[in-house]
């Protein structure tokens, strides 16, 4: 069925596949019945038969009842083995022309790979050794019109795996393995939380003013209100409100959306881990994500030495902790009075090929250089700290240095995978930065936020962490795509 099938025009496929369709129903059976009662998955079945002798089975006769897909079959006479698959396992099944009614074997014979059966039988092993059921009742749960992906044909490139990741998952075990762990690692992040006394909350996704990061927002309308709303770029401000509530750890894994390109780094619609711990700075915060990260990690994928790429990222604690000018200074040419003028950071920063100079802040200067000399150096994990307050119009100042910020941002595998603060809490100065952020042409000062600060919050530590990119770096997948299921694409023309 297999070689026959695959060396055929697609066009004859179809056809083949609607014949065998049509067969079915003139059998009187429906080929896309509502329910199948199976009784365990075939993983399931298969761990639980996998360690029992030929013996063992011979004498208990154990029976099954299975769904799943047929993924294979050899024989075409009385007596045919087949492969049925739960997508993350596959069990032999062993049909025998005898031991059918002639309903079911009418009906096996109009199956092709890629179609759902249900069986029951019995579970034996194979004088090969090989475990199997002796199929003794057989439907037909769903028919392929289509023939699924063979040995990859098709789905060879990155945007078409993307773009139809259901045959990608199909045939790609190691597409599907990279999903499972994503699953693992966000189950692993909120076990350690709660672990930690954080409870899970949940805010607005549709918010009134797109407040707690400098992005352009998804905009819409809310017609009985007559309001336009906008997507969140983060859930900041609502977090924080609840800290003034009385919420000491509170966290989120939320969806941001944010109206701007698509990279292998970024997909405009993202997943981030954030949370707010009262009575917390940004120093307790990088002890604390140096455990989360190191945990789940160990927990999920058994390591904390990952490939990446040609590189291997050492995931030991304890992570290096870096100013951002130290950064800038231990990875490039650059002097600590370079850093301190402006017409010299302008020099350094043309010949960096740095767009747009004169638009920069000093602060903004400051932070491309960063980006253009030390971030693509930053494989093992580091503590990027103490950022201008320029731009960082939320986070608490330095103590003795106003002009700077208790911020962190972690680089792994030269990627941004958190940012993190000291929150600022005096509402006078946040009004103050939210204002001029504002008059610069950074958004729109959120009243309600100001004024929830009003009541007083506490001393407080705020992170977010990209699961999307943190999924990257553990499974070792290089673009963004390829961590998310359903990232965005360009339509077909």
């Amino acid at each position: 069925m297999e070689s026959k099938e695959t060396q055929q025009p697609i066009e004859q496929l179809l056809a083949n596949r609607r014949a065998k369709l049509e067969a079915i129903y003139e059998l009187g059976l429906d080929p896309f019945p509502r329910r199948f009662r199976v009784e365990e998955s075939v993983s399931q079945a298969r761990e639980r038969f996998e360690g029992l002798t030929a013996e063992e089975l011979e004498a208990e006769k154990p029976r099954v009842v299975l769904g799943g897909r047929l993924r294979a079959v050899r024989g075409h006479g009385k007596v045919s083995f087949a492969d049925l698959s739960d997508g993350a396992a596959q069990l032999q099944l062993y049909l025998r022309r005898d031991d059918l009614d002639e309903t079911s074997w009418k009906v096996f014979k109009q199956l092709d790979l890629g179609d759902f059966m249900g069986v029951e039988g019995v579970v034996f092993r194979t004088r090969a050794g090989e475990l199997s059921v002796a199929v003794e009742r057989l439907e037909v749960l769903a028919k392929a019109l289509r023939p699924l992906p063979e040995k990859y044909h098709g789905l060879s490139d990155r945007e078409a795996r993307a773009r139809q990741r259901y045959l990608d998952l199909l045939a790609n075990p190691q597409s599907r393995e990279v999903f499972e762990v994503r699953s693992a690692v966000v189950s692993a992040i909120r076990r350690h939380l709660e672990g930690a006394g954080f409870i899970e909350v949940e805010t607005p996704m549709m918010q009134p003013i797109p407040g707690g990061a400098t992005a352009r927002p998804f905009s819409t309308h809310h017609n009985t209100l007559d309001l336009e709303l906008f997507l969140r770029i983060a859930p900041e401000l609502f977090l924080k409100r609840l800290i003034v509530a009385g919420f000491e750890r509170v966290f989120e894994l939320n969806r941001n959306f944010r109206n701007e390109g698509v990279s292998t780094r970024h997909n405009p619609e993202f997943t981030m881990l954030e949370f707010y711990w009262a009575y917390a700075d940004y120093e307790l915060l990088m002890d604390f994500t140096e455990e989360l990260i190191t945990t789940v990690a160990e927990k999920v994928v058994g390591t904390l030495e990952l490939p990446w790429g040609e590189k291997t990222v050492d995931m030991r604690r304890p992570w290096r902790r870096l100013t951002l000018r130290e950064a800038i200074l231990s990875h490039s040419d650059l002097t600590p009075e370079d850093l301190c003028d402006r017409a010299r950071m302008e020099v350094a920063a043309r010949q960096l090929k740095v767009e747009r100079i004169e638009e920069r802040s000093d602060g903004n200067l400051l932070a491309e250089l960063f980006e253009m000399t030390a971030e693509p150096l930053m494989i093992n994990p580091t503590f990027i700290m103490d950022f201008p307050r320029e731009i960082s119009p939320l986070a608490k100042s330095v103590p003795d240095d106003p002009e700077t910020v208790e911020r962190f941002e972690l680089f792994i595998g030269g990627l941004e995978v958190a940012n993190a603060y000291t929150e600022l809490n005096d509402p006078v100065e946040q009004r103050r930065r939210l204002e001029a952020q504002a008059e610069a042409g950074g958004g729109v000062v959120d009243e309600d936020f100001l004024l929830a600060l009003e009541y007083g919050m506490p001393p407080t530590g705020g992170e977010g962490i990209g699961i999307d990119r943190l999924i990257m770096l553990l499974t070792n997948r290089l673009s963004i795509r390829d961590a998310i299921l359903f990232p965005l694409l360009r339509p077909r023309e």
